[in-house]
């Protein structure tokens, strides 16, 4: 007889919502979302046109970190089950030492955050700020803010094994 094995339940984005930075400190996405966290469908989310950007860390509940002068981070975008959108935030780490308003290169990549279980990520980006830049809160700190750099937003379907920072 053969042995079957059950997989498991999959935490996967179906669709690539498009997530953009949106004008200030807000978030755009372009197709409703469709995803399965640990096999479970979520209630989908419709398009969204300069949405606020959450100001609390889906982990911690409490307010993002800012990320200051000289130092980078990751930041994952997601929905929970519920079809809110949420926000992770990893470790902020150096980078080399930037010129006024212009940010260093990467020392060593920032890391992903820890993701809370009912979290389903869609798109991640890193924030780096130079010497000169005010620091960046998740939520507050506008995109386009002086000494300020933030990638374009990787749309994914699952969670890649490190951030790309090229």
């Amino acid at each position: 007889m053969a042995t079957f094995d059950q997989p498991t339940g999959l935490t996967i984005n179906f669709v690539n919502a498009a997530f953009v930075a949106g004008t200030t400190s807000t978030y755009t996405t372009t197709v409703t979302t469709a995803f399965c966290i640990n096999g479970k469908f979520g209630t989908t989310l419709g398009a969204q046109t300069n949405t606020a950007s959450p100001t609390l860390d889906a982990v911690t509940g409490v307010a993002f970190t800012a990320i200051t002068s000289n130092n980078c981070a990751c930041l994952v975008w997601g929905t929970t089950l519920a079809g809110v959108i949420a926000v992770c935030q990893g470790p902020s780490v150096a980078t080399a030492a930037g010129v006024t308003t212009t940010v260093g290169a990467f020392i060593a990549a920032p890391q992903f955050p820890a993701l809370p279980e009912d979290f389903c990520p869609m798109a991640y980006q890193i924030v780096r700020v130079s010497p000169t830049g005010s620091s960046f809160t998740m939520g507050s700190t506008s995109w386009t803010a002086s000494g300020i750099t933030c990638t374009t937003m990787k749309n994914i379907a699952t969670l890649p094994d490190r951030p790309q920072i090229a």
